[in-house]
């Protein structure tokens, strides 16, 4: 009992340090599994294990077969929630380049590493070329925490976040493929019954996948099963489709469930992103419990398997030639700078579905007999600790070397997605600005995303904004939602991270009515809330510009719009093009250049009336 209650507690305590340290979680759940495990050998006084999954292959935690059922279990939903997380319709519109690194890129990570691993370490080709799909993965979970806190040009950002996302599921389906073609052989390899076989797992983890995703979306659809029981009805079908499959078609299940995660991700469910959350939730406590387990039960005679140059050769191969490579050849003929492919090669780190599925293929095929299957577990591990160790300590360095690193963040973060915040964004990019609208209101998105508009259907009370690596640019924040409480928290909650260089949010009603009360952080004006601003957005749907001759020009201006009340200010543009945000100080605001331009909604303002 003390093991198991040590494994989630540590396992939890790895992912509080990993948040608190802005490092991928596998790190320290890695690290922790090798500690208490094989080099617990090297100081414990009779050399046993702190926590020791299976001792002598009859006892331990999970003795007999009880680990292998528990690691596939586990990483069947961990493949279902990968597979959810790919849409059809977000691999169409993220370009060129990354589709090329989800096609191209895999094929050259595939042979190359293959390649290496087989004249490397010597290992037979089936086995190469299981180690070779295994370390396509990259993942979102190790490629966040490592590029959050890195100001990068949007391009760069977005083309690292999709490939993570996207090649999850990818990677996780070629490496199933590969493993089954293997186990189906079980020592005949390219025999026409190991064909026939592999034929039968992929037909029948096709079909089971593909029917039974349906069958859950019919029923969630026609809501026969009650909304408090989705979630565990959910989990209850991948583990029943992942068995059933296995009956059919030993080693079948895993394709099922990537099946399954793929065709429900991309079927137009009312519930898809309360599935998504749960799984989600559930992976992370999964992978706490499971990567400690796993990286405890590797023996230290693993560990000498690749302590040695052979292994420091096909770590240099991966990352700095298969890697490079391929990316390279994807971004042929794009609009990627050479410095920007430079950073993206580096930034490769392996992810969780490779470590997982390692360790579990690894001890499958090493139980059934298959030369050399002792390999792939301690050489998975070790790619993935040594990309994610690489990365995560020099990824900062790296981006200032080659040049892509942000010295200054100008991107604008518009909290609410009414007509009024669809208007200013509108403003802001067409004068050069990186805006981001941001609203839980699925119209509302929709509207602004038809304007063309960057926009993105999140709650902010969530985690999302806060892992969203394409935003790393963005270090102005403005709440214009209608509630002022939700303003005020998204103020306090994102003021760090996206308010770099000012946090401001619209005044309520109540401090409208007192000048006193004037927050620092007040929009625009003291005198107008949200129903004022999106009364004149109804009344004049767009944004006016005067020019500005001087300071006291400026004055006499905002002495104008606060005797009008259909006049509100927003912007000063200045004559080198940049714009500054008006606050309600807006009196306060100096050296008004020559040219300037006081940006405002509501009606025109007649010139002649300005002195």
């Amino acid at each position: 009992m003390l093991e198991l209650a040590g494994i989630v507690i540590l396992g939890i305590l790895a992912q509080w340090v990993a948040w608190k340290l802005k490092i991928p979680a596998i790190l320290p759940l890695i690290l922790i599994g090798l500690l208490v495990g094989p080099i617990a050998t090297l100081f414990t006084e009779d050399g046993a294990k702190l926590i020791q999954p299976i001792w002598n292959g009859r006892e331990g935690l999970f003795p007999g077969e009880s680990l292998f059922y528990f690691v596939s279990l586990a990483i069947s939903i961990i493949l279902f929630e990968g597979g959810l997380t790919l849409r059809r319709s977000e691999v169409l519109n993220v370009g060129p380049v990354i589709i090329k690194l989800i096609t191209i890129g895999v094929v050259v990570t595939f042979f190359g590493a293959g390649l290496a691993a087989h004249f490397i370490f010597d290992l037979s080709w089936p086995i190469a070329f299981l180690f070779s799909s295994l370390i396509i993965v990259t993942g979102p979970t190790v490629i966040t925490p490592i590029l959050r806190n890195i100001p990068l040009k949007k391009d760069v950002s977005a083309v690292l976040k999709w490939e993570g996302i996207l090649i999850d599921p990818i990677g996780a389906l070629i490496a199933v493929l590969v493993f089954e073609f293997i186990r189906a052989g079980a020592g005949e390899e390219f025999t026409f019954t190991a064909l026939i076989e592999f034929g039968k797992i992929v037909l029948f983890g096709l079909t089971f996948g593909f029917t039974f995703a349906h069958a859950l979306a019919f029923a969630i659809k026609r809501k026969i099963i009650p909304h408090y029981l989705l979630n565990v009805v959910t989990l209850a079908s991948v583990l029943g489709v992942f068995v059933l499959s296995d009956i059919f078609a030993h080693e079948s299940g895993l394709l099922s469930v990537v099946i399954m995660g793929l065709v429900l991700g991309n079927i137009n469910l009312p519930n898809i992103n309360e599935i998504l959350y749960f799984k989600e939730s559930l992976s992370v406590l999964l992978i706490s419990i499971l990567f400690i387990l796993l990286a405890a039960n590797i023996n230290i005679e693993d560990l000498k398997l690749i302590y040695n140059w052979k292994a420091v050769l096909l770590f240099s191969v991966v990352a700095f030639l298969i890697r490079p490579l391929g990316v390279f050849l994807s971004a042929m003929q794009s609009g990627l700078k050479t410095n920007e492919k430079l950073f993206i090669s580096w930034v490769g780190p392996r992810g969780i579905v490779a470590a997982g599925i390692a360790s579990l293929f690894g001890l499958k095929l090493y139980k059934v007999g298959i030369p050399a299957a002792e390999y792939i577990t301690p050489l998975v591990f070790m790619i993935v600790l040594g990309t994610v160790l690489l990365n995560a300590t020099t990824a900062r360095l790296f981006a200032k070397i080659v040049g892509v690193f942000l010295k200054k963040s100008d991107g604008i973060l518009i909290i609410g997605g009414s007509k009024i915040s669809r208007l200013i964004a509108v403003y802001l990019k067409d004068n050069g600005r990186h805006v981001v609208l941001v609203d839980n209101n699925r119209n509302n998105i929709n509207k602004a995303k038809d304007l063309g508009l960057e926009a993105i259907e999140s709650n902010i009370y969530g985690g999302e904004l806060k892992d969203n690596i394409e935003l790393s640019d963005v270090g102005y924040l403005m709440a214009l939602t209608a509630n002022s409480d939700i303003n005020k928290y998204a103020i306090n909650k994102f003021r760090n991270q996206f308010g770099e260089h000012g946090s401001f949010r619209l005044i309520t009603p109540e401090e409208m009515e007192d000048p006193r009360n004037n927050p620092q952080e007040g929009l625009f004006s003291h005198t107008d809330d949200y129903y004022k601003l999106i009364g004149l957005a109804e009344k004049y749907p767009g944004i006016q510009e005067i020019k500005i001759k001087d300071q006291k020009h400026y004055k006499n201006l905002i002495d104008i719009t606060k005797e009008d009340k259909d006049i509100i200010p927003l912007f000063i543009k200045g004559a080198d093009k940049k714009i500054r945000i008006i606050s309600s100080y807006s009196e306060e605001i100096n050296q008004i250049d020559e040219d300037s331009t006081l940006a405002y909604i509501g009606k025109p303002i007649d010139i002649e009336e300005v002195k």
